[in-house]
């Protein structure tokens, strides 16, 4: 179970002005399964209701939203007392409801001692009717793919995850260690976050068995474009998902609509590409050319680079083979660095940081992604094998003067002067080292 999120949930549960709580996320990302274990380990009766396997449900919500009348008749269907106290309501995918997640609102407002957490797909919540939104009487958590210290968990080296986690001394690691993270790593490539190809990875330790979940996964996806997209942007979606690897290959990695055909238009897929960002299926990154606060501000709209939501889905897509893991570095290098990038894009989007990265208006040059920590803005270059040369973080160095230059390859962990490298296993730390280095 990803341990963060679990955190959180114990949180919400222990909180006195506890709301209504709804986890959201691209399918597949595991909402269900961390809901019912939370509910199995932390209550005495765990109350499931899927609107998608029983639509039947939606009839309960139809005729009024008082949560005392809805609460009889779930007891009723269900069979079993709904007790405040010991018992978590669970309603998943709620989005195939309106009413049933307008209900959490009155949720909220009547009946608080209630512990009631809803899930729903990122897509499927933002497409319900304008009404149907509690909006500010839900506590929302979002569940991304597994980030790579949570891999690390799941395929039994917690130990190295506690390690990464409580690492205050910036200081190398020993060559075994670091070279075993860096093994670890490589898997990781390959599989990704998404639970059910860890899951797989971890009882078999096969990757062919892996690349089968993880095309069912994209299967489903696709699936999803024909249920929920509108029918003339389902064309779209398609050519726009299948071009991510292809722009991610290119050495310049901006999204340009004219590489997915020559006649394609910006206007005319604004809508697709914003439909898989509100599916929680791709990160976009804006450039940024003015380093000022709030970065947001100085955004450039229609400069973006665009990311899968899983790196081991992105291997999937791009039919990456599993011997490339057993390659020396190729996996790390192949596509100019797509895979780093793409992973580093994931790991911090699940740290909850936004995506921008530096561009330079006279030549081009470009830093990969800009990091804030503690109102501090962090260049961050990724390289993908171990050569620690930059240029693009030479010139910003010398147009911005930051505090520290942030490098993140496959050296092992080292600060000379104020550069800091870190090593890509070690990515999701930099916000602690970073301020361990500043204090």
């Amino acid at each position: 179970m990803q341990r963060n999120i679990y955190q959180k949930l114990i949180e919400w549960k222990s909180s006195k002005d506890r709301k209504p709580l709804l986890l959201q996320g691209a399918r597949q990302t595991g909402k269900t399964y961390v809901l019912k274990e939370f509910g199995e380990k932390e209550y005495k009766n765990l109350i499931y209701c899927n609107f998608e396997k029983e639509p039947q449900l939606s009839g309960i919500f139809e005729r009024d939203l008082r949560p005392q009348r809805i609460l009889e008749f779930l007891s009723l269907y269900k069979k079993t007392e709904i007790d405040p106290a010991q018992t978590l309501l669970f309603f998943d995918e709620i989005q195939e409801s309106n009413n049933a997640l307008n209900s959490l609102k009155y949720f909220c407002e009547e009946t608080p001692h209630y512990n009631i957490v809803a899930a729903g797909s990122l897509l499927g919540v933002k497409l319900s009717t304008p009404k149907s939104f509690p909006v500010g009487k839900v506590t929302l958590l979002s569940l991304s793919p597994m980030t790579f210290p949570e891999f690390l968990s799941a395929v039994g080296e917690t130990r190295y995850r506690n390690m990464l986690e409580e690492m205050t001394a910036v200081e190398p690691l020993p060559d075994l260690i670091h070279n075993e993270l860096i093994e670890i790593l490589k898997a990781y490539y390959f599989v990704g976050g998404m639970p059910e190809a860890v899951a797989r990875y971890v009882d078999s330790r096969s990757f062919e068995q892996v690349r089968t979940v993880q095309n069912d996964i994209l299967r489903e996806y696709m699936l999803d474009f024909a249920k929920h997209a509108p029918a003339s942007d389902i064309p779209k979606l398609s050519i726009l998902w299948d071009s991510i690897p292809g722009h991610l290959a290119r050495e310049n990695k901006k999204f340009i609509f004219s590489a997915i055909s020559k006649s394609a238009r910006a206007r005319d897929y604004e809508n697709a590409l914003r439909w898989l960002c509100d599916a929680g299926l791709i990160q976009m990154a804006h450039a940024v050319e003015t380093i000022q606060q709030p970065i947001a501000g100085f955004a450039d709209r229609h400069s973006f680079k665009v990311y899968m939501l899983d790196i081991g889905l992105l291997a999937c897509l791009s039919r990456i083979p599993p011997g490339m893991l057993i390659d020396g570095h190729e996996l790390f290098t192949t596509y100019h660095g797509a895979f780093v990038e793409n992973y580093v894009a994931q790991q911090l989007a699940a740290l909850g940081s936004p995506l921008y990265y530096w561009k330079s208006g006279g030549n081009g040059t470009e830093v990969d992604f800009l990091y804030e920590h503690e109102s501090i803005v962090f260049p961050l270059e990724v390289k993908a094998g171990i050569n620690p040369k930059s240029k693009s973080l030479l010139a910003y160095d010398k147009k911005f003067k930051p505090t520290m230059l942030v490098r993140s390859t496959l050296l092992n962990l080292v600060k000379n002067g104020r550069i800091l490298n870190i090593p890509l296993y070690a990515v999701n730390s930099l916000g602690h080292l970073l301020t361990q280095l500043i204090k």
